[in-house]
């Protein structure tokens, strides 16, 4: 398999990954937001679910470090692409919010 085509499908698994991990921060940020004001609708102290907010602001950091992870990973592997003489670049349009796009962007080797 031409070494292109591998850079492309990893390339594909990478901006899915770097885009589940961005939507589980989110994900858990509206959670914390929802727990706070679910706090505040039903009137009861601080004290009530202190322990499961501070749990979820640990998934948060967990997320946070995961994320920095998968930015230093993509650096890394644009590096190692470019040891392996390998020059792509994405053509066309690509929308980062839907991922199945990738699947149909075409890829050309440059240089």
């Amino acid at each position: 398999m031409e070494k292109v085509f591998v850079a492309q499908r990893v390339a594909t698994k990478l901006f899915a990954t770097e885009n589940a991990v961005d939507a589980a921060m989110v994900e858990a940020a509206e959670l914390m937001a929802d727990l706070l004001k679910a706090r505040k609708d039903l009137g009861v102290s601080s004290v009530v679910g202190d322990r499961a907010s501070a749990k979820l602001v640990e998934a948060l950091s967990a997320l946070g470090h995961a994320r920095t992870a998968m930015v230093e990973m993509h650096g890394e592997l644009a590096e190692t692409k470019l040891r392996l003489g390998i020059r792509t670049k994405m053509v066309g349009y690509e929308d980062k919010g839907n991922m199945a796009s990738l699947d149909r962007t075409p890829v050309r080797e440059v240089g």
